[in-house]
């Protein structure tokens, strides 16, 4: 059984491998817009990073017929580690490939599984290093992004994914449940921040987001100005603004295919081990914009499909728990449900 063998020892969230179906326009969007470093890039797939990244990659553009997230990779701190990867996850009953020279340019042996939730993760050791950008101020934009911070996953079990996940090492930093003890959301990390992924409740599996850190706030905003300068500052969905969870400035956008990016900072350090977890009340109008700005119905429903290892969409698992949107938001799709809150006419949607 799994339990009785050591899992690996994960040091973080590593890069995303994403299906684009125009390669063209990806490219525009991640390397001219957003000021991603291509490390290589051919007719069929682009390989960028961020500036203070010295590993091959943070993300992979791949060509496709369609647009999906192909796995959530992880590094892990040894080789051996990645046959502790293989052996956990095979005695689960998941089902795991292994590829000695990697399943991307720049990456050695590697193991993809398709774990208990139906994501493909990757595990892997071996990596070319690059060039780290980080004294090239040279080529910073004032919207730099500097590292991959974390992914977030849609579940329809959250609290299945939590425990398997802190079965594999992971640690919870924050949740958010209610009253009765549904659980609509936690918040998991092996390096020490806030996370490396997170687990929203609702219809999957499916990639909610990926993130990409910022230095300051300032950075974020300047994205924003950069956005609306180009006239594309319709592929905003959300923010700027401020999470109540993890205490980071965000800003949520679109690429050309509906992946959902957030530009992420300033979250707080959680390495030490008694470092407490945070719990937030479902119906604390802080827990995900600590101004008290509306979340936009979008962010709840909407999410790209996840493949198996075949390279095929997963079928979705609906959600039975109760749906965060549903309990918090009202009738005219901004409102709130906090007890004691009094019904404020400025509210966005109340003029819509």
């Amino acid at each position: 059984m799994s339990a009785d063998l050591t899992p690996p020892d994960i040091l973080r969230c590593a890069y995303l491998d994403l299906v684009v179906t125009d390669l063209a326009r990806a490219r525009e969007f991640y390397v001219d817009v957003l000021g991603l470093v291509v490390t290589e890039e051919d007719d069929e797939a682009i390989y960028l990073r961020t500036l203070e990244e010295f590993i091959h990659h943070n993300l992979v553009l791949r060509k496709g017929p369609v647009a999906a997230a192909a796995a959530f990779a992880y590094r892990v701190r040894t080789p051996e580690d990645v046959d502790r990867a293989e052996e956990w996850f095979a005695a689960r009953g998941c089902r795991t490939e292994r590829r000695a020279d990697g399943f991307a340019k720049g990456i050695g042996d590697s193991v993809r599984v398709t774990d208990p939730l139906g994501f493909p993760y990757e595990f892997f050791h071996e990596v070319a290093h690059v060039e780290r950008l980080a004294w090239r101020y040279d080529l910073y934009t004032p919207g730099a992004l500097v590292r991959l911070d974390h992914f977030n996953q849609v579940t329809p079990d959250v609290p299945k994914g939590r425990e398997y996940l802190e079965d594999l090492g992971f640690r919870v930093t924050e949740d958010i449940q209610d009253a009765d003890g549904t659980t609509y959301a936690a918040w998991l990390r092996r390096k020490d921040t806030v996370h490396d992924t997170a687990l929203t409740g609702g219809d999957g599996p499916r990639l909610h987001h990926i993130a990409f850190a910022t230095h300051e706030k300032h950075n974020i905003l300047s994205i924003c100005d950069k956005l609306g300068a180009l006239r594309m500052s319709d592929v905003i969905e959300r923010g700027p603004g401020r999470h109540g969870v993890s205490n980071a400035f965000y800003l949520y956008i679109r690429d050309p295919d509906g992946h959902r990016v957030e530009i992420y900072t300033q979250d707080y350090y959680t390495g030490d081990p008694d470092n407490p977890v945070v719990t937030w009340d479902v119906h604390d109008n802080q827990r995900r914009d600590w101004w008290g700005n509306p979340v936009v119905p979008s962010w709840y429903t909407e999410a790209s499909p996840v493949l198996d290892l075949d390279g095929n969409p997963q079928p979705l698992k609906v959600r039975t728990d109760s749906s965060e949107m549903a309990v918090t938001v009202g009738a005219d799709g901004f409102s709130y449900t906090r007890k004691g809150d009094e019904e404020k006419g400025f509210k966005l949607g109340t003029s819509l």
